[in-house]
């Protein structure tokens, strides 16, 4: 059985941030990143400070772990096609706010950046994305490594580990059958529930704050505030498409009328063919 809880793009920006609550943030870090993951604090910058005009489009939280490491978290809830860009932005943000004037570049942090994304950003089929910085050899096709005194230097065993590492969680690829236990935080981020089953780290500290109805009633509206700006929000996404699927219909139904191709008309309006024939059909009948 499952148990109904608070979101967690809700709860990263008004629970999470209480030390005790870490243990929650810490657990999905720990699955995601495959580590025993420590919260040293939550650290503010300029792209995570709430507005007067917050619309709780996005979340950040700006954590740094025991090992000085920083890792950005952002939910975005609604379609963004410059993501991408907007993920690079915030590491070089965040690196360039955290090294002083004058030190050098060795003390320059390490940043994870992980994006809990509610659209089907970009063109893949799985569900959770990895990327690194890797250097390759364009004639040998080997990569470039650190050298012995850079390792002891840094701290690390290869290029790709001095460089931001990004995450990309696509909820709405789930198919929400948990197979390992990153799969059953994956559940909880797409469903808001928790299954009695699971054992991922973190969860069952989820399961017991994160319970709406142990919510004290500010919290209790708040929340349901924000759910209720979802809806809307999600009305609005939705009275857009129509608006648009309507307009395009109506402009292969004038092309078709004046006696375009099927092939033109998909150049013009992005409908497949056998949808234009459907709407040819559909017009003959009328």
């Amino acid at each position: 059985m499952a148990k109904k809880l608070v979101r967690f793009d809700w709860a990263i920006k008004r629970l999470l941030r209480n030390k005790a609550n870490f243990d929650i943030l810490e657990g999905f870090l720990s699955e995601l990143l495959h580590e025993d993951f420590k919260i040293k604090q939550i650290l503010e910058s300029e792209g995570n400070k709430e507005t007067e005009d917050d619309k709780f489009n996005r979340v950040d939280i700006l954590v740094e772990n025991k090992k000085g490491e920083l890792v950005i978290v952002e939910i975005q809830n609604t379609r963004e096609a410059d993501y991408f860009q907007r993920m690079l932005y915030g590491t070089a943000k965040v690196i360039v706010e955290h090294i002083a004037e004058g030190q050098p570049y060795s003390q320059v942090k390490k940043v994870y950046s992980v994006n809990i994304v509610y659209f089907d950003l970009g063109q893949g089929d799985d569900y959770v994305y990895h990327g690194t910085t890797r250097f390759v050899g364009i004639h040998s096709n080997h990569e470039l490594e650190l050298s012995e005194k850079q390792k002891e230097l840094f701290k690390k065993t290869s290029v790709s580990d001095l460089y931001p590492e990004y995450y990309v969680i696509k909820t709405n690829r789930f198919n929400e059958i948990a197979k390992d236990t990153l799969d059953e935080w994956i559940y909880f981020l797409k469903t808001a529930e928790i299954k009695d089953e699971f054992t991922a780290k973190g969860l069952k500290a989820a399961s017991q704050k994160l319970d709406i109805l142990k919510l004290d009633p500010t919290d209790r509206k708040e929340y349901g505030r924000y759910m209720e700006a979802q809806r809307s929000d999600a009305s609005f996404v939705e009275t857009v498409k129509l608006e648009i699927s309507s307009a395009i219909r109506e402009v292969a139904e004038n092309a078709l009328g004046i006696g375009l191709s099927f092939d033109v008309i998909a150049q013009i309006t992005g409908l497949p063919i056998d949808r234009i024939q459907e709407i040819s059909d559909t017009m003959k009948d009328r």
